[in-house]
């Protein structure tokens, strides 16, 4: 478990510029991204010493090139207005395959060619060829495996959660946690059934789903989300949304997810009762609501717990980890979240943590708030899963009081 409670706050004011920088640069990486991508491997695989046959330098040159044009048309006509799932489908394979290449032919292409080199093994010519094969192997495997990865029914992690204030009558309480199922362009009907089907041998008490149901509207993503209707809870299912909801008609999925009979908690809370002791559980809407533009959505935790007795343990959904901080100053028990994947396409977790403060796992924030932060249950966008797996979550909440005797 990670504890951030000390090391937060005694370097805010320090880290605040450097902050500011990195925020700036990520406003560009839209622009130079895409080049990165595809340029960096162009010339790691082929301009760097291999001396190919003429053919096989310019097709290769070629392909890059048609990946470095392709890939944005195709992510803009499938994600944009036109919503083409065929061309989301080519963008998302095309940005997921360009990242693993781009990385691999960094991490393992430059210290490979520099060893090789230091052992001298072979010609400069024979060494560049080493590195170019090496890097198309491990980028072939990767690829391979993070798709049957993103593709299977997720494992479930299973952990117990102890909460100072929880009472004894609810010690044992089944919490499953599914997040980030973004049904999108592929169709992942059969799969949606089966992450329910797994779901319901949990015996939960509570469900809860944590946003970013999918990409696209509820109308036209209601056959993957419909057997979310399914799951069985011995108390409760409830949902908060997510940043994608506010790219595809947040209201529609709201409305969906109480018609499949789950419970939205936008910014309210219920009261869980068991052995003559109260959980509250409560929800907020995404961070990103308020600029949606749609009319009373945003993030409001003073709203969510209203009314609530103080003295009672609270478990918070929120979509993004970052909200933690909120939640920490309000003195919130337990959240729990989504949104980083865990990284998704490892090292991409590096540049998740600008963005937040966890990528995944169970951490401490302040002097009573823990965060669980799931690597989500689905995959956004590439097909693919890179030392990021995914999960459905099981979290049994622990009282360290004893029960009264009769």
């Amino acid at each position: 478990m990670t504890d951030t409670s000390n090391t937060r706050p005694t370097d805010s004011e320090a880290g605040a510029p450097r902050q500011s920088r990195l925020h700036r640069l990520m406003r560009y990486l839209p622009l130079i991204a895409p080049v990165l991508l595809w340029a960096v491997p162009c010339w790691v695989l082929l301009h760097t010493g291999q001396h190919w046959p003429l053919p096989v330098t310019l097709g290769g040159t070629a392909l890059f090139v048609l990946g470095l044009a392709g890939m944005p048309i195709a992510m803009v006509r499938g994600h944009g207005r036109r919503q083409q799932d065929g061309a989301a489908i080519v963008g998302d394979t095309l940005l997921g395959a360009s990242w693993v290449l781009f990385s691999w032919s960094l991490l393992l292409g430059v210290p490979l060619r520099l060893a090789l080199t230091l052992a001298d093994v072979g010609e400069s010519q024979d060494r560049a060829r080493i590195v170019t094969w090496a890097v198309l192997g491990t980028t072939a495997v990767l690829l391979a495996w993070g798709y049957a990865e993103a593709r299977r029914v997720p494992r479930v992690r299973r952990l117990d959660v102890q909460l100072p204030r929880l009472g004894a009558g609810l010690d044992g309480l089944r919490v499953v946690l599914i997040t980030d199922t973004h049904y999108g362009p592929l169709d992942r009907t059969r799969w949606s059934e089966r992450v329910c089907e797994t779901v319901n041998t949990l015996d939960a008490d509570l469900v809860c789903h944590t946003g970013d149901i999918a990409d696209g509207t509820a109308e036209r993503r209601r056959a993957q989300a419909a057997p979310l209707g399914t799951v069985r809870a011995s108390r409760a299912r409830v949902y908060v949304t997510g940043n994608h909801e506010y790219y595809s008609e947040a209201q529609g999925w709201v409305d969906l997810m109480d018609e499949l009979g789950w419970e939205p908690l936008r910014n309210r809370h219920l009261l869980l009762e068991r052995g003559g002791d109260t959980l509250v559980v409560a929800g907020v809407d995404d961070v990103t609501a308020e600029s949606s533009g749609l009319a009373g959505h945003r993030a409001h935790l003073a709203g969510a717990l209203h009314g609530a007795d103080p003295d009672l343990p609270v478990l918070l959904l929120a979509h993004q980890p970052k909200f933690v901080d909120r939640a920490a100053a309000d003195g919130v028990d337990l959240q729990l979240s989504g949104h980083t994947h865990g990284g998704q396409i490892w090292p991409f977790h590096h540049l998740v943590r600008i963005d937040q403060p966890v990528v995944a796992g169970l951490s401490r924030h302040g002097a009573r708030t823990l965060l669980y932060t799931s690597r989500g249950t689905g995959f956004w966008g590439p097909p693919f899963r890179v030392l990021a797996p995914s999960e459905i979550t099981l979290l049994v909440l622990r009282s360290p009081h004893l029960p009264t005797s009769p």
